[in-house]
């Protein structure tokens, strides 16, 4: 399902204003990949990266080219373990970030 404009809008607003919903949201990607729901967390990744860094700045910061960036969090796409880790790497080191993977029950 498409997202509309008022519903991405209503996202980067949320995100400009407040710095907790900011970091849940990336947290929330994160933790989306690492449980094996790609499809959901490129999106909630790709929402992120468009309501904060955008794909121009983040496209210089990883040196992987934006219109790359934009195809392997897009539906169809599917990022190199490489790219995705270079990605997060710098998302948490904007946002002042770092998250810790623990072993938890199934």
């Amino acid at each position: 399902m498409a997202l509309t404009r008022d519903f991405k809008e209503t996202i980067r607003a949320r995100v400009a204003r407040d710095p907790k919903f900011r970091k849940e949201l990336l947290r929330e990607g994160v933790e989306l990949m690492l449980s094996g729901d790609i499809g959901t967390a490129k999106t909630i990744l790709r929402d992120f990266i468009n309501a904060t860094v955008g794909f121009t700045e983040l496209a210089e910061a990883t040196h992987i080219p934006s219109k790359s960036l934009m195809r392997m969090l897009g539906p169809t796409g599917n990022p190199r373990a490489g790219n995705l880790f270079e990605v997060v790497s710098f998302l948490q080191q904007r946002e002042g970030v770092r998250f810790h993977v623990r072993a938890g029950p199934v």
